[in-house]
């Protein structure tokens, strides 16, 4: 059987254990390692409240070589000062110790509960205890997605391969993410291994591209997390020759790469709390990127669209009213909005259209809505999902 998993790249190990972060029982300690160390890219959250991880990861991610990543859920360990630092540094030393290497070429993410303090003996237990259970089997990778979940209620995996220079070259990812999400990343932990053999620098751009048109155009609900990480590790085993320039194989691994991380955030949408059903919202015709942007993610954002699509129910006027109120320029003679190919709003006036039809595109478990502007030819996107009742009751119980 083919791997599909984290560990599915060359030159990666992982494992994923239960060590009693969390009171239900379920896994909450992920150990992802490259023996041979790898080049390493990472991508934070932008709020200016982060994690005791998100300020080490950070830190520890200009090594010239990365060994692994040590993982919780459970506890976000944010907003737990001095002592919540003291704590993710401990993590990084006692999976440094395990592997016998230097603190600083270990990386760490945390999810989980806002401004408890992570049960540190616990979680470096469980770290030392799932370094003696890696594994670059898929059942290991698997095990691993398991461990950084919390309200996810599947695991959510992608991997592409693809030729380079006349070698297999391998990418694989794994992500959390279900509720407390924006763009500019949410509450999102996205872990990527590749086997490619690829400059630091380059290996930034390339990540940070494909999180800039996968991750950051998804939105559940807003709301960007205080422990947002993506993290890309390359091991170079893959045989290929390096890539030290913005040649044609740079741009084919990079491709490559963003379609994985497309992957997995259309698996996020359709996972978010709650959800049934995800959208795609494309504005056109906008006088700059910036207002394309603005519109897309004002009405993939608004509630009231959000209840009408997990209704079915193709209640244009909300979408009309969602770009109007947000603040970009628009042409009311030109404005026109299609959900699919079927016009519900043409050059500022209604269309005539099968409602029975438009209601079916709305019902499906995914649609697009595009949006004209009419002022210029710019041009942008969001993800976007439903918004249901057990969104709420999840998000009511959450704490307590």
């Amino acid at each position: 059987m083919t791997n599909e998993s984290i560990t599915a790249a060359k030159g990666f190990w992982a494992a994923g254990l239960a060590c009693g972060i969390k009171v239900s029982g379920k896994p909450d300690v992920a150990l992802l390692v490259c023996p041979t160390g790898a080049t390493a890219a990472a991508v934070f959250t932008t709020n200016k409240i982060v994690s005791a991880a998100v300020e080490v990861a950070r830190e520890h991610a200009k090594s010239s070589k990365v060994y692994a990543v040590a993982v919780n859920s459970g506890c976000a360990n944010a907003c737990t000062g001095k002592k919540g630092l003291a704590n993710a540094r401990r993590m990084c030393a006692v999976a440094a110790k395990a592997l016998k290497v230097a603190p600083e070429q270990v990386l760490v993410a945390s999810t989980g509960i806002i401004g408890e303090q992570l049960p540190i003996e616990k979680a470096t237990a469980g770290i030392a205890k799932a370094a003696g259970q890696l594994s670059d089997s898929a059942e290991a990778g698997a095990a691993f997605t398991q461990a950084i979940m919390t309200t996810d209620t599947r695991p959510k995996c992608a991997v592409r391969r693809l030729d380079i220079s006349g070698q297999t070259v391998t990418i694989a990812g794994t992500v959390k993410g279900a509720g407390m999400i924006g763009p500019n990343m949410a509450t999102t932990l996205l872990f990527l291994t590749t086997d490619v053999a690829v400059s630091k620098p380059l290996l930034a751009a390339a990540l940070k591209s494909a999180i800039g048109d996968s991750l950051n155009k998804l939105t559940v609900d807003g709301h960007q997390s205080t422990n947002d990480t993506a993290i890309l590790l390359a091991s170079g085993l893959a045989g290929s020759r390096p890539i030290t320039s913005r040649c044609p194989r740079f741009r084919k691994f990079a491709k490559a790469l963003a379609d994985l991380c497309t992957d997995l955030v259309r698996q996020m949408a359709l996972d978010a709390e709650g959800a049934t059903r995800m959208f795609k919202v494309v504005v056109r015709g906008a006088a700059t990127t910036a207002d394309a942007a603005r519109a897309a993610r004002a009405v993939a954002d608004y509630p009231l669209i959000k209840c009408a699509v997990h209704g079915g129910d193709p209640n244009w006027g909300r979408i009309i009213c969602a770009v109007g109120s947000c603040g970009v320029r628009l042409d009311r003679a030109k404005l026109s909005c299609k959900l699919d190919d079927l016009y519900v709003f043409k050059n500022g006036a209604p269309a005539r259209f099968d409602a029975q039809k438009a209601s079916e595109i709305v019902s499906q478990v995914e649609h697009t809505i595009t949006i004209d502007l009419g002022t210029g030819s710019k041009t942008d996107f969001c993800y976007g999902c439903d918004l249901s009742a057990e969104y709420v009751s999840i998000n009511a119980d959450y704490h307590t």
